[in-house]
């Protein structure tokens, strides 16, 4: 049924913003663009990691629920890193704020995790994950 990653929406006010700023993290600018009738962007995607994820950033105006602007929600999707701790030193010098501390997940597991609030409201969640390395290995 699951059978990976495909696609995770971030909501923004700005979206043009929300892209800059991912463009920055990412070193990519986004590949596909939706104008809106201001011709300002209401939906970005840009083309993520090992496996060419998809991340989607989407005018906040289009956020189902009940989440305000400014607070932070939605799904938390982790992406491996290799370096967790230089990643949320990263992620906060570009303003972001850290939402759950590095945790380790089972001591001597090798899989430990950390989210972040992007300047956006969005968690995203970054991890050091042994299985995925495993993974990338057996398919070279």
């Amino acid at each position: 049924m699951l059978r990976g990653l495909s696609t995770i929406s971030f909501f923004a006010d700005d979206v043009e913003a929300a892209g800059d700023w991912y463009a920055g993290l990412l070193g990519a600018r986004p590949y596909f663009r939706v104008p809106g009738p201001d011709g300002r962007a209401v939906y970005l995607e840009f083309r993520v990691g090992d496996h060419q994820h998809e991340l989607g950033l989407i005018d906040a105006r289009f956020r189902p629920g009940t989440a305000g602007a400014g607070e932070p929600g939605g799904a938390v999707a982790y992406w491996h890193v290799d370096d967790l701790e230089g990643a949320v030193a990263r992620l906060v010098s570009m303003g972001a704020r850290v939402h759950e501390e590095i945790t380790e997940r089972g001591e001597g597991t090798g899989f430990a995790t950390a989210s972040v609030v992007d300047p956006f409201g969005n968690v995203l969640g970054v991890m050091t994950n042994p299985h995925y390395l495993r993974m990338l290995a057996a398919a070279r």
